[in-house]
């Protein structure tokens, strides 16, 4: 070969400057850095949570979910498989690059179910809210109920 390679700076991925409740289990591996995890809370393998994320008690976070900053998630909600949350809607046409300015926070409300592969853009969630697998959520939802789709749309609402 003889060529040479410049290797890259390698990181490992782990559990840093987080505040955590009571009884809370994380299934390792994970990348949670600079957030708050309310008591009860579980969350599964290959899960990455941001600076600033502050998430409630009793909720669950399973596997392979990306959650970035400026992202709040109420109490006993439960975030599927696979769950992208985004912050930056490209409002320049490209990524911010850093410019955390460009950068817009996501509100989840308590009780809330989001099924598997849904990607959240920046946008607010009321209480009791069902967003079905696979959904696109790229508007605000402000009446309880189930939603699916892409853009995700009620389906019904949830009687009380």
């Amino acid at each position: 070969m003889g060529e040479n390679y410049n290797l890259p700076l390698i990181k490992e991925s782990g559990i840093e400057g987080t505040k955590f409740g009571d009884n809370v289990v994380v299934i390792k591996p994970v990348n949670i850095y600079g957030c708050e995890i309310g008591k009860d809370v579980f969350i599964g393998p290959f899960v990455e949570i941001q600076k600033g994320v502050v998430i409630g008690n009793g909720c669950k976070v399973q596997s392979h979910t990306f959650i970035c900053e400026l992202v709040n998630i109420g109490s006993n909600c439960t975030i599927g498989h696979g769950v992208v949350f985004i912050n930056d809607r490209y409002r320049n046409g490209g990524p911010a690059n850093g410019n955390k300015d460009l950068w817009e926070s996501t509100i989840i409300g308590k009780k809330v179910s989001i099924g598997s592969n849904a990607t959240i853009l920046p946008v607010k969630v009321c209480d009791n809210v069902v967003i079905g697998a696979g959904s696109v959520v790229t508007k605000n939802i402000t009446i309880p109920g189930y939603y699916a789709g892409n853009p995700a749309k009620l389906l019904r609402k949830i009687s009380k």
